[in-house]
């Protein structure tokens, strides 16, 4: 398989920018359906690449059960592996809603289990390189953040090269107004 589904909280207000630097590093992942989510927090990923009926009436419960999640993403980090990256402050409910969604899905552990069971939130940004680092995303970033940001929606995204879209979304802190379709 060549893509995979995730759990992800979209913020509206760097969409912008994250969605020019994808089209700067593969033009392929720049989605068509203007919901999705470039500029993210991932809450599970990689999910089931063909959520049964049950997963999706899950993930509403569980979305409705979270309320929206109020956030400030000012500060710049690395991970060891590159990915520049914004972490968002507080961060306690989005781990809270990480550890629900792997409570109700141990199949399926953060980042493939990669990292551990505790991942840290974040909103990816950019990769280091020989002409990218802390200091050049910052300047960058300059003028968008700090931004202070409510996540209200939770979206079952696929990502794949010119494949990228919305499966289902779901609003925090209250039903949907239908139930997921499969």
């Amino acid at each position: 398989m060549t893509g995979h589904s995730v759990l992800q909280l979209p913020v509206p207000p760097l969409e912008a920018w994250v969605r020019e630097r994808t089209a700067h590093y593969d033009a392929g992942f720049v989605s068509a359906d203007p919901r999705f989510g470039h500029a993210h927090v991932t809450a599970l990923g990689p999910f089931a690449p063909s959520p049964s009926v049950a997963d999706l009436e899950t993930v509403a419960v569980l979305a409705a059960e979270t309320p929206p999640i109020t956030v400030r993403l000012a500060d710049l980090a690395q991970f060891p592996s590159g990915i520049i990256h914004l972490v968002p402050d507080p961060d306690d409910a989005l781990r809270g809603l990480t550890a629900r969604l792997v409570a109700a899905f141990p199949a399926w552990p953060p980042y493939g289990g990669e990292f551990g069971a505790d991942v840290q939130p974040h909103l990816t940004v950019d990769a280091a390189s020989d002409h990218v680092d802390l200091a050049s995303t910052a300047a960058l970033l300059a003028d968008v953040v700090p931004v202070d940001v409510v996540l209200d929606r939770l979206q079952l995204a696929w990502w794949e090269t010119d494949r990228c879209h919305v499966i289902e979304e779901w609003p925090l802190g209250r039903r949907p107004a239908r139930c997921p379709a499969r």
